[in-house]
């Protein structure tokens, strides 16, 4: 191998280590121990000196991240973890205020007319580049949810303190919740998302956030109309809550490779998504990771019609990481509730203009009308409209898949022998992420709960506001000296 790839840094008698300066294709980079991947020629071509390669240990995948990303995003995270310091320090009326302020300032005629203008620059883009912008488009209702959210944050009690103590003769122990520290995100395109992340403050954490490209225009803008205002005018520093601005997924790549981070939470498509997580871990950080398949609705014998067309019906109102993707139905009563859920899924394609489609696991063709197969549905994609079968089969080790829709529900229907059955799969096939059983006995959902391996449990819809900002507030903070394997659990209705 040429000596003039490298510039000799340091050498002593245990160790040497050099700086890359130049690659060439084909060059082997070890990984994983006992595996060897080569330099790609693009990488290679693309390479400067200061850049970086990130050799992705569960894959060999090599990563190109150029100089300018990696310093932005240590910059940002430098920033963030001064911050938390400061934030740290702040009183729960600072945060309380600073919640207060980011909602007023949405409601400001002025700076929601300068911010939707900006995003129909972000919404013409996208389409030009055959993008979806379902969930790109900043309209009264996206506006309206960003407000109720910040709201909820304001109005929740401050999590963090003395959570319980064991007293001893002489001396006691208390445990205590405190933050992670600095939260990293990467989200996809989504301009909403900037007020998700601002819920970290409340148990004390700081943020550092990339957003899709397709909403980076519109994230600057209420940035710059909204948050930071709302961070200065509460006291709290406006590196409390920053926007990695870059459109490169090498930013993203370098963010979830600071080892500073106290948690990296992702959430977008599959693949992307399993990418930076397994960069996360191998920089030692903690993950929240959506993964790829969605949430999953598991009915039992007892299970209340009603109850689920219900569930499925509100758990199907847009896409996002924990929208309906899976449902399991008991084998014993497959053709009463089989019905329930064509017809929750009809409802939500009519309210969203809408067919839906249905894919049935082979083994399972009999719970659902044959005529199913034979309709075709005009479909809603990324880039546009689209002819398809409105239900299709597919093999039962795909339930995980996740499928990626606009305005047509898509869900998965799978006939189980039991309960037990459908936990089995879950735990084998989903992202692990969200599951709710719809059954009538209270010992069953104790034992669902015991046996179901996902962060959030819930009895109904997957998608309650409400309890997605229990688990968020929870879960971004940590209990010491102890800790959390799963950290909130929760249910969506009482």
């Amino acid at each position: 191998m040429p000596t003039d790839l490298w510039q000799s840094q340091s050498v002593d008698s245990a160790m040497q280590t050099e700086q890359l300066t130049r690659v060439t294709a084909g060059m082997p980079l070890v990984f994983g121990g006992d595996r060897v991947a080569f330099v790609p020629a693009a990488v290679a071509e693309a390479f400067r000196a200061g850049d970086r390669l990130l050799v992705v240990q569960s894959s060999g995948e090599i990563l190109h991240a150029p100089a300018a990303q990696w310093r932005l995003a240590e910059q940002a995270v430098s920033g963030a973890t001064s911050a938390f310091q400061q934030v740290s320090r702040a009183g729960a009326e600072q945060i309380t205020d600073f919640y207060d302020r980011f909602a007023a300032n949405l409601r400001d005629e002025a700076s929601w007319e300068r911010v939707v203008e900006v995003n129909a620059l972000d919404i013409e883009a996208a389409r030009a580049r055959g993008r979806s912008t379902t969930r790109l488009v900043a309209d009264g209702k996206m506006r309206g949810a960003m407000i109720a959210g910040l709201e909820t944050w304001r109005d929740m009690p401050n999590p963090n303190g003395v959570s319980g103590s064991v007293q001893h003769e002489g001396w006691r122990i208390e445990q205590v919740r405190a933050g992670y520290g600095v939260v990293g995100f990467v989200f996809e395109g989504r301009p909403n998302v900037l007020a998700d992340g601002a819920g970290v403050l409340r148990s004390g954490n700081t943020a550092v956030m990339r957003i899709g490209s397709d909403a980076l225009g519109t994230a600057r803008a209420l940035v710059e109309l909204a948050l930071r205002p709302a961070l200065e005018d509460a006291g709290l520093p406006p590196a409390a809550v920053t926007l990695l601005d870059s459109a490169e997924h090498a930013a993203g790549w370098a963010l979830f490779s600071d080892p500073r981070l106290g948690l990296a939470v992702a959430r977008g498509s599959g693949e992307s998504v399993l990418l930076l997580g397994s960069l996360a871990r191998q920089a030692g950080i903690p993950v929240s990771m959506h993964g790829t398949g969605g949430a999953w609705i598991i009915a039992d014998e007892s299970a209340s019609p009603g109850d689920l067309q219900a569930a499925v019906f509100h758990s199907t109102d847009r896409k996002v990481c924990n929208s309906l993707n899976t449902v399991c139905l008991p084998a014993g009563r497959v053709q009463d509730l089989a019905k329930v859920v064509v017809a929750a899924l009809e409802e939500r394609g009519q309210a969203l203009g809408h067919g839906y489609r249905l894919h049935v696991a082979r083994g399972s063709e009999d719970a659902v009308p044959s005529e199913l197969f034979q309709r075709v549905v005009r479909v809603m994609r990324a880039a546009g409209e689209v002819e398809e079968p409105l239900a299709d089969l597919i093999d039962g080790d795909q339930l995980g898949r996740e499928w990626e829709w606009e305005q047509t529900p898509e869900v998965t229907l799978k006939v189980v022998a039991s309960v037990d059955e459908a936990v089995e799969l879950f735990n084998e096939q989903s992202p692990r992420f969200i599951a709710s059983l719809i059954s009538n006995r209270r010992g069953e959902h104790e034992r669902f709960f015991a046996a179901i391996d996902a962060g959030f449990v819930g009895n109904g819809f997957t998608r309650c506001p409400a309890t997605a900002s229990i688990r968020c507030a929870c879960a971004l903070s940590r209990i010491a000296p102890t800790s959390i394997a799963r950290p909130c659990r929760g249910v969506t209705k009482s």
